[in-house]
């Protein structure tokens, strides 16, 4: 089931990011965020979150912080956007963003078969956000060095 992130289920949400991430806190290009405070979706089945899904809001567009799902391939991301999708159409957005790295192709197949077009490469973005984080990796599991961000976006 798909619920907002809020009062209620917050410490889930903290717990999460303490567990898969060791820390909530993400630097991309657009920001610094603490994700464990932002708006966002839980996926939720049993009291336990499988897939969760944090946002920020900038004038008429929603930029997606993270999407995590603990079971990949059973659609569960896919849910969680296109719940998100809804709710920007319902509040009038005009469009969704996020910035994935350059090694995360499986990101970058998810989105566009979701409908999401790549229009920006951010040269070195990862570097920079490096300085201030230095816990994020050169190397992806891959073998493919972080360097650089993708903006992918999708109209509504």
């Amino acid at each position: 089931m798909i619920q907002a992130i809020n009062d209620n289920n917050r410490e889930l949400v903290i717990k999460w990011f303490k567990e898969k991430w060791g820390s909530p806190e993400m630097i991309i290009s657009s920001g610094r965020y603490d994700c464990s405070t932002l708006p966002g979706l839980i996926y939720i089945e049993n009291d336990v979150i499988i897939g969760l899904l944090t946002y920020v809001i900038k004038e008429k567009t929603i930029e997606i912080i993270s999407l995590d799902s603990l079971i990949e391939n059973k659609g569960i991301g896919t849910k969680l956007i296109m719940f998100l999708e809804q709710l920007a159409y319902k509040n009038c957005m005009l469009k969704i963003e996020l910035i994935t790295t350059n090694d995360n192709l499986r990101a970058l197949k998810f989105y566009q078969k979701l409908g999401f077009r790549m229009i920006k490469i951010i040269p070195n973005a990862v570097n920079e956000a490096r300085e201030i984080k230095p816990q994020i990796p050169v190397i992806a599991e891959s073998g493919i060095p972080i360097n650089d961000e993708i903006v992918l976006e999708k109209y509504l």
